[in-house]
C-alpha cells in the first residue's frame, strides 16, 4: 500500500515569552505580509523595528495566557486525530508545517524525506484562501522544496473548504455549546456575532477571495443550523495604517450594545484553533468593551480545535485527493 504524507499548514505561535519577538520578526518579514513598492530593499529592517516595538505589548498578552501560544498543542491534537481517522483506510503520515514558528516548513519536509515519502497533500488549517495565509504557506513550501531539491515529489494542495458540510456542522456543534451557556429563555434573543480575521482592502481589490469565502461560510452556518437569531459579520486584528475590512469587531460590539443588545455569542469564524486572537483579543479585550457598554452576557464560542466533525472534514478532504491520486496512477 502506497504511503501518503499529509502536511497541516498553520500560522504557528510563540512557545515562550522569549519567542514573541522572533515570531513577530518572522511574521513581518514575510513578503506576503509586508508588500509595497520597493519594500524588498528594507523589509527585514522594517520587520525588526516592528517586532521590537510591538513585542512588549504582545508579551504581556501571552503572559496573561500562561506564557505561550497553545496553537501547537491544538495542531498536534488535530494531526493525531486526523492520522488515526485516515489510517482506517490509508497508510499516511501527518506532519505539521508552521509558517512563522516551530516546527517550520523545513522541519516538515525533512520529516517526510526521512519517511521516504513522495506523494504529499498540503492541507491548510486555513479554510478560507488568502494570499496572506495559504498563499504565503505555499510560497514558503516552494522555497523550501527548491532548496531541498525535491522537485520529484507529487504535491497536491487543498486550496480551500469554506462550505464543506462537516466543517459547517462542526461550527453548528460549537455554536450549540456556546448558546447553552445562556439561560434557555434568552437563547432566541442572543445576537450571533461572527468575527473573522481582517485583511487589507487592497487584497480584496486584487482579487483575494478570502472576504467572500468568509461570507459564504457564515451564510452556510446560518442556513444549515436554521438559526433564527439576528446575526452580524465583523472583522478583527487590523494592523498598521492601511484600510482594512470593516466593520471592525470592537466597533460592532459597541454599536450593538448601544442598540440595546444584552446577550451576545461571539463566533470566531476564521480560526480553527484557540490562540491569541480568540483567547485574548476576543475573550479579554472585546469582552471588556461589551461589559463597559452594558452587555449582560457575552460569550465566545469555543474554537473548533479537534472537534470530531472538523476532523471528519479534514479527513474527507485528504481522502478525496488520495482517491484522485490513486485513480491517476
Amino acid at each position: 500500500m502506497k504511503k501518503y504524507g499529509i502536511v497541516l499548514l498553520q500560522l504557528g505561535g510563540p512557545d515562550s515569552l522569549d519567542a514573541v519577538e522572533p515570531f513577530l520578526y518572522n511574521l513581518f518579514r514575510d513578503p506576503d505580509i509586508i508588500d509595497f513598492p520597493l519594500s524588498f530593499l528594507f523589509r527585514k529592517r522594517l520587520a525588526k523595528f516592528i517586532a521590537k516595538k510591538r513585542s512588549p505589548k504582545i508579551r504581556s498578552h501571552y503572559h496573561h495566557m500562561g506564557g505561550k501560544s497553545p496553537i501547537l498543542e491544538h495542531t498536534e491534537a488535530q494531526a493525531k486525530a486526523l492520522e488515526k481517522k485516515l489510517r482506517e483506510s490509508f497508510d499516511v503520515k501527518v506532519v505539521i508545517a508552521m509558517r512563522y514558528w516551530k516546527p517550520f516548513t523545513e522541519d516538515a519536509v525533512k520529516e517526510l524525506k526521512n519517511e521516504g515519502l513522495s506523494d504529499i497533500i498540503l492541507l491548510p488549517l486555513y479554510p478560507h484562501y488568502s494570499v496572506s495565509t495559504t498563499g504565503s504557506s505555499m510560497n514558503e513550501w516552494n522555497r523550501v522544496a527548491k532548496k531541498e531539491q525535491i522537485d520529484n515529489w507529487h504535491v497536491d494542495l487543498v486550496r480551500e473548504y469554506p462550505t464543506h458540510l462537516n466543517y459547517i456542522e462542526s461550527f453548528i456543534a460549537r455554536i450549540h455549546e456556546g448558546l447553552n451557556r445562556f439561560p434557555e429563555e434568552k437563547r432566541d434573543s442572543v445576537h450571533l456575532l461572527f468575527s473573522a480575521h481582517g485583511t487589507p482592502i487592497k487584497l480584496v481589490r486584487k482579487g483575494d477571495p478570502y472576504k467572500y469565502q468568509i461570507e459564504d461560510t457564515v451564510k452556510a452556518i446560518v442556513r444549515t443550523g436554521k438559526y433564527t437569531q439576528n446575526h452580524s459579520l465583523c472583522f478583527q486584528s487590523r494592523v498598521g495604517p492601511e484600510k482594512w475590512l470593516e466593520p471592525f469587531t470592537d466597533d460592532t460590539v459597541e454599536r450593538l450594545a448601544k442598540e440595546g443588545i444584552k446577550n451576545m455569542l461571539l463566533i470566531p469564524v476564521a480560526f480553527v484553533s484557540e490562540h491569541i486572537e480568540t483567547l485574548f483579543e476576543l475573550n479579554v479585550e472585546v469582552r471588556e468593551i461589551a461589559e463597559e457598554h452594558g452587555v449582560e452576557q457575552f460569550e465566545v464560542m469555543p474554537a473548533l480545535n479537534d472537534h470530531p466533525k472538523y476532523i471528519d472534514a479534514l479527513a474527507d478532504l485528504a481522502a478525496s485527493v488520495i482517491h484522485k491520486k490513486q485513480h491517476e496512477q
